[in-house]
């Protein structure tokens, strides 16, 4: 039984994984990739993944469907909480005064966070609204396409 839940827990993970890339965003999964990324000058939308049901039935799609946009960040980004967890925790970093949250988004420019939409804020939600608060995000501090 546990073979075969650890398989479909992997398959969980890939799906969950394959569709933010899909949509657009960059995969960090290390430390290093982090920094690097978050040194850039420019605005970045971090996704912070996770295989729940509000990051798949919301966070992912409000993701993919936010970007659709005039104005959207230079760079689109995703950690995956509880599986690289250390490229996480280094991204949480720069979340100054915001706790951990999965799933949910950062928005920041120069490297320095200017809003947080939070589990709280996406769980109960439906995507449309987590697509709105993201746009209105973009219109505030994004450039136009």
């Amino acid at each position: 039984m546990s073979v075969n839940f650890n398989l479909y827990m992997n398959d969980v993970v890939r799906m969950s994984r394959e569709e933010a890339v899909e949509a657009g965003y960059r995969e960090l999964r290390t430390p290093e990739e982090v920094d690097e990324a978050f040194s850039k000058k420019g605005t970045m939308l971090v996704l912070v993944n996770s295989v729940c049901g509000c990051a798949g039935g919301i966070a992912r799609p409000a993701a993919a469907h936010a970007i659709h946009y005039d104005k959207r960040p230079d760079q689109l980004v995703t950690v995956f909480a509880g599986q690289d967890k250390e490229a996480t925790a280094r991204a949480r970093s720069y979340f100054t005064g915001y706790p951990p949250s999965s799933p949910s988004f950062a928005l920041l420019k120069d490297g320095k966070i200017v809003k947080m939409i939070e589990r709280h804020q996406i769980e109960g939600h439906d995507p449309a609204a987590v697509v709105a608060e993201l746009q209105a995000l973009f219109e505030e501090y994004c450039e136009e396409l």
